[in-house]
């Protein structure tokens, strides 16, 4: 296996089995479970094989799969009774930013999440997921809201980054992203941000400063994405791969480095093979990080946040 071969050609046989489980699930047949199951342990077998190959321009690939859930997927098996709200009160609403309020295990919670589009016209009309100034201004109000009322948020970060058209520019890009990080800094009610997907630079920081970072596992977080590190470091396209190693975008990478908290498993062949497995991993890690975050008090909570924040990037001799 070529260290440099496309992701998409490494995972065609897992797709091919993907397909025929998704066939057997919606056909009429008899003893559905145990050919599913038996599908299900190829994927795993196939996956082994991919697995110690993985390179990070392959983790930015799987980051960035067009059949990857998305925010409103989470959202719908998440969160019951979800209302929308649109708008920052000031200028518009961003459809690259969903924000409102639901029932999560029982209790009203804020989520706020990147939202890039399934298809052509979502994506252009959700401006494939890259956030304007109106964008993370509407978050901020939503979080300002939860916080009104006691509700716990919880962010889902998936976007290459934030809108960098000129017309954001002219409506205050860099203080809306650099307002959100003070505002959200000193909330009182628990925060969780989720990595679902891309993780890109500022535009994925606006909406996630919280009190516990969590990752999927072939998410990446990066201060900037590997081609646009590749343009300004090197001028070349072709250092896109070297650029992604050594920006350590990988979960584990993070988590050694103490930027996240910890790493939500994906299922054999990422996130977009097994929605209903995802979204139980997803589920089961969220609910015990806020039910520890639901015991300390407001003070505990803002003082861990501040040191937490504060330990990144700081480097200890010996």
């Amino acid at each position: 296996m070529k260290k440099e071969e496309d992701f998409y050609q490494l995972e065609k046989n897992i797709l091919s089995l993907k397909e025929q489980i998704d066939e057997i699930q919606s056909s009429g047949e008899a003893n559905k479970k145990e050919k599913v199951a038996k599908l299900k342990q190829e994927i795993e077998k196939e996956w082994a094989k991919i697995v110690p190959h993985l390179t990070a321009s392959h983790i930015v690939q799987i980051a960035r799969h067009p059949k990857r859930p998305y925010t409103l997927d989470y959202i719908g098996n998440l969160a019951e009774d979800f209302i929308e709200l649109h708008g920052d009160r000031r200028f518009a609403d961003d459809p690259a930013i969903v924000a409102g309020l639901g029932f999560y295990k029982g209790r009203t919670t804020a989520f706020i999440g990147h939202q890039k589009g399934r298809t052509t016209r979502e994506r252009i009309e959700r401006n494939f997921g890259q956030p304007n100034p109106e964008g993370y201004r509407k978050a901020l109000r939503v979080m300002k809201l939860a916080e009104k009322f006691g509700f716990p948020i919880v962010t889902l970060i998936d976007t290459p980054g934030a809108y960098p058209g000129i017309e954001a520019e002219e409506r205050g890009q860099a203080e809306a992203i650099a307002y959100n990080l003070k505002e959200i800094s000193t909330l009182k009610v628990p925060i969780v941000n989720v990595v679902i997907g891309e993780g890109g630079s500022g535009g994925a920081l606006a909406i996630g400063v919280g009190d516990a970072i969590l990752m999927l596992e072939y998410s990446f977080y990066s201060v900037i994405s590997p081609e646009g590190c590749a343009a300004i470091l090197w001028k070349d396209q072709s250092s896109v791969a070297k650029a992604a190693e050594n920006l350590k975008i990988r979960a584990q990478d993070l988590l050694e480095l103490g930027i996240i908290d910890k790493i939500i498993p994906e299922p054999a062949g990422g996130a977009h093979i097994d929605y209903e497995q995802t979204f139980k991993s997803v589920d089961k890690l969220l609910s015990q990080i806020l039910k520890k975050l639901e015991q300390k008090s407001p003070e505990e909570r803002l003082e861990e946040r501040y040191k937490k924040f504060r330990n990144i990037g700081v480097i200890i001799e010996k």
